[in-house]
C-alpha cells in the first residue's frame, strides 16, 4: 500500500518504508510542491497495460536537496524520476550524462536511473510542441509566440524550441528582463529568421503587444495557488488568441485558462502537456510502444 506523498526523509530509510509497497515503487516524481501531481494516475495505468511490475509514487523535494534525492533513488533500484518545479536546474547540476535537447533547453525534468548512471532528458520543449499541435491544430513554427516567465526552466524550454521550429516571432517576458539576456542571444542564434524580444511582465508591456500575438503561454508557476492574481489584464485577450498554460489545477481551470475562455480564445492547459511529457518520458525509460491511451484515460480521471 503506497502513501499520497513520500518525503525525503521516508527515501532515507527506504528499507523499512517500502517494505509493505506492492508493486514496488520504481518511478517517482519530484517537486515543491508535489501532493497535487497527477503523474502517478498517469504513469500507473501505462505500468500495467505494458505488464510492468512497478509503480510511480510522489516525493517531495525542497530545493538544495535534489542531488541527494537522486543518489537515493539510485541506490533503492528506481528506474526513472521527473522533476518539476523548481527541480529542472537543480537536477541538470546532478546528472553523469545529457541529452543534446537537455543541453539545448538548459535544464532537466526527466531522469534515466541506469547502469548506475543518471542520463538528463528534457520533455518540457517536445511535449509542449505536440500538445500545441493537438489542442490548436497548428504548428509552433507558424504562430507568434509570448511567453510569460521565460526565465524560469520550463520557460526557457519552450522559447529554445520555438526558435528551434523557427516561429515567425518570440516575446520573452519576465519580472527581471536583464535575466533574458543569454535566453535571447541563443534563441537569435538558433533562428536567425525569428524576431525575438524580451520585455517586462507587466500589465502595460504586455497589453502593448498582444495585437501581434498568436499563442499566449504561461510559463510561471501563477495559478497553481488560490489567491494567485493574474498574469496581465485578462479583458486583453481576444477571440482569436490561443492560451497555452503549463500548470493545471486538479479540481478547476486555472484562472487564466478561465479568463481565456470567457473571452473566446482557445485553450490548452498543462494536463495536455503533462500527457505528452510523460509519454516522452516513459519512452526514455521503456522504450515503445508508449500506451497513450492508457496514459490518457487516467490522467483525465478526478
Amino acid at each position: 500500500m503506497s502513501k499520497a506523498c513520500y518525503t525525503l526523509e521516508d527515501l532515507r530509510n527506504w528499507a523499512s518504508v517500502s517494505a509493505e509497497i506492492d508493486p514496488p515503487a520504481r518511478l517517482a516524481v519530484i517537486g515543491d510542491p508535489i501532493a497535487h501531481s497527477r503523474s502517478p494516475q498517469m504513469h500507473n495505468p501505462a505500468l500495467k497495460a505494458r505488464g510492468i511490475h512497478a509503480q510511480y509514487i510522489r516525493v517531495h523535494v525542497a530545493p538544495g536537496s535534489v542531488a541527494e534525492a537522486l543518489d537515493l533513488f539510485a541506490q533503492h533500484g528506481f528506474v526513472g524520476v521527473n522533476c518539476t518545479i523548481p527541480h529542472k536546474f537543480e537536477a541538470l547540476e546532478a546528472m553523469d550524462e545529457l541529452n543534446g535537447l537537455a543541453v539545448a533547453l538548459g535544464a532537466v525534468n526527466t531522469v534515466h536511473l541506469h547502469d548506475g548512471q543518471k542520463i538528463g532528458y528534457n520533455s518540457d520543449g517536445p511535449g509542449f510542441l505536440r500538445s500545441v499541435e493537438e489542442a490548436f491544430g497548428k504548428s509552433v513554427k507558424d504562430l507568434r509566440v509570448l511567453i510569460i516567465g521565460a526565465g524560469g526552466g520550463a520557460g526557457q524550454a519552450v522559447a529554445i524550441q520555438s526558435a528551434l521550429e523557427g516561429c515567425p516571432s518570440l516575446r520573452l517576458a519576465n519580472r527581471t528582463v536583464t535575466k533574458l539576456a543569454p535566453l535571447v542571444k541563443n534563441c537569435q542564434q538558433l533562428s536567425p529568421t525569428t524576431q525575438v524580444t524580451a520585455l517586462t511582465w507587466s500589465d502595460e508591456e504586455i497589453s502593448s503587444i498582444l495585437d501581434d500575438v498568436d499563442l499566449i503561454v504561461n510559463a510561471t508557476p501563477v495559478g497553481m495557488k488560490d489567491g494567485d492574481g493574474p498574469l496581465f489584464d485578462y479583458q486583453r485577450i481576444q477571440p482569436r488568441h490561443l492560451a497555452y498554460d503549463m500548470v493545471y489545477r486538479a479540481s478547476s481551470p486555472t484562472p487564466f485558462i478561465s479568463a481565456a475562455r470567457a473571452g473566446g480564445a482557445r485553450t490548452c492547459d498543462g494536463l495536455q502537456l503533462l500527457l505528452h511529457q510523460g509519454a516522452i518520458s516513459f519512452g526514455h525509460w521503456f522504450g515503445e510502444p508508449v500506451p497513450l491511451e492508457a496514459m490518457r484515460s487516467g490522467l483525465m480521471q478526478s
